[in-house]
């Protein structure tokens, strides 16, 4: 993975918000819908668009992610005129990386090929779990079988492919797990996202869990599955870049480099965040919510951004500093100066650095700061200790 880089990437994240139906696990602004006005749906997204295109005239745009909700659920014509939008108001990269996510049953599957006509170069498979009984577990509306023919579609007509995999599932042992993970691995490419499954607020799992209907793995074994997934991937080429990311040397999902090394992104649709520059100042956005509400906004004024402020250089290296050390390679010191203007030595604590030296669970040298095993394992409480 580069590092040496100085001028942070800049990215557009779409957001379609609409899926089947709504998974147990999941927290992202997704709606289940049966009616969709696709017509006025492809419109107010290249509204919203060309709103952003103004205001970040003359970058480069190095990667475009399309996120949900379920985006594979979208006319490919839909697709297609996204991204000429994009390369219509924007300057693209010539290698420039266009990822779709996708759930992998055969009904998405067969609209691959119109997919990869429409400009997608890259696409992420949901396939969370190699099991009937787990995939029921989670909400997943296909069968094991069923998501390993989507990925061997995915491979003919993308010439990238990750898939997702939660582990630290109900009753999950390490010996399971493993095998899960050489049969997952049978089947990938260059790149694998393993999650460790949490609860979130708000989501289906978060009531069910307070109820006591299911038990996660206590804190021993979940450590003990994410040192296995990291033996195993490792040992299959694939070693971890990123807390959940696992990808072969050169494969890393350049779109999420750009969140984790703190690049410029816009982002469309409900919901969807930014983090763009416009002219001297970087800005937070957020875009309304709620489907409706933020299809009447753009009808209405071309846009829907609810939240848009200016971040300050202070705001700016503490968030450079809990994204990149999300990175196994951590945060390299030039890049971290040219994305938030300020010295990294600025933004940490010394006292705090020095005892995370001390522990363990960091390490650093004249170029880069970055977190140990340990300090991957306990990153939250490392970041706490650091912040300035």
């Amino acid at each position: 993975m580069a590092t040496s880089q100085a001028a942070p990437a800049f990215g557009v994240y779409i957001h379609w918000p609409f899926c089947r139906s709504k998974c147990p696990y999941c927290d992202f602004n997704s709606h289940a819908c049966d009616s969709i006005d696709q017509a006025r749906w492809r419109n107010a997204l290249l509204a919203e668009l060309d709103y952003w295109a103004d205001a970040t005239q003359g970058r480069t745009v190095a990667s475009i992610f399309f996120g949900g909700g379920t985006p594979s659920l979208m006319p490919p014509d839909t697709v297609a005129a996204l991204i000429g939008r994009v390369r219509a108001r924007w300057i693209v990269a010539p290698d420039a990386e266009i990822t779709l996510e996708a759930n992998p049953t055969s009904v998405e599957a067969g609209n691959f090929a119109a997919l990869a006509g429409a400009g997608v170069n890259r696409v992420s498979l949901g396939v969370q779990a190699l099991n009937d009984a787990d995939l029921k577990f989670l909400g997943r509306q296909h069968s094991p079988r069923e998501a390993l023919a989507a990925v061997a579609v995915a491979q003919k007509h993308f010439s990238r492919v990750n898939f997702d995999l939660i582990y630290a599932r109900p009753g999950q042992s390490v010996a399971s797990w493993r095998a899960e993970l050489q049969q997952a691995l049978a089947q990938a490419g260059e790149h694998l996202s393993v999650y460790q499954l949490t609860i979130e607020k708000q989501t289906a799992f978060e009531g069910a869990y307070r109820r006591g209907e299911f038990k996660l793995p206590d804190e021993d074994t979940a450590v003990a599955l994410y040192e296995t997934t990291q033996e195993i991937l490792a040992e299959a080429g694939l070693p971890a870049y990123e807390i959940s990311n696992h990808a072969r040397p050169g494969a890393e999902s350049r779109h999420n480099l750009v969140y984790w090394q703190y690049g410029d992104y816009v982002g469309i649709g409900p919901g969807a965040h930014g983090r763009p520059r416009v002219g001297s100042e970087k800005l937070v956005t957020r875009q309304h919510r709620a489907p409706e509400i933020w299809l009447e906004h753009v009808e209405r004024q071309g846009h829907a951004t609810t939240d848009r402020r200016v971040l300050p250089p202070e705001e700016q290296a503490q968030e450079a500093l809990l994204m990149g050390l999300r990175l196994t390679q951590g945060i390299d010191a030039a890049r971290f100066r040219a994305a938030t203007g300020t010295d990294l030595n600025d933004a940490l604590d010394a006292q705090g650095l020095a005892d995370m030296i001390a522990g363990g669970f960091i390490a650093r040298d004249e170029t880069t700061l970055r977190a140990t095993r340990e300090g991957l394992l306990r990153l939250n409480a490392v970041l706490a200790k650091l912040a300035a």
